[in-house]
């Protein structure tokens, strides 16, 4: 089974056991970035993690926004790159630049 497929899994069965659920994909990546594109991410309301979208560095971010589309069910696609300057804020000084998109399991 794929890191993927875990996380998949991993966050159905959580919908499953009655939480909110978000889920990231990293859709795009240019240049030095710590996940390649599919790389997902599964993010309870309760503050439950599975998977990787960064390897670390962008992360907290990509969660407030899990949470935020959670409450919300409008998707997001985030943008994390050097020009922007959450950049700095979150770690992802390495140069390179990530898109992911965060949605809501229904």
């Amino acid at each position: 089974m794929s890191d993927t497929e875990d996380v998949l899994s991993t966050a159905a069965l959580w919908r499953a056991a009655g939480e909110q659920v978000a889920v990231a994909t990293v859709t795009e990546t240019w240049g030095s970035s710590p996940r390649p594109a599919g790389s997902q991410m599964a993010v309870t309301k309760s503050g439950k993690m599975a998977g990787s979208v960064s390897g670390g560095c962008i992360e907290g971010a990509v969660a407030d926004a899990a949470m935020k589309t959670i409450e919300t069910g409008t998707p997001q696609l985030l943008d994390f790159g050097v020009s922007h300057e959450r950049a700095w804020e979150v770690g992802l000084a390495c140069g390179g630049k990530v898109k992911v998109f965060v949605e809501r399991l229904n």
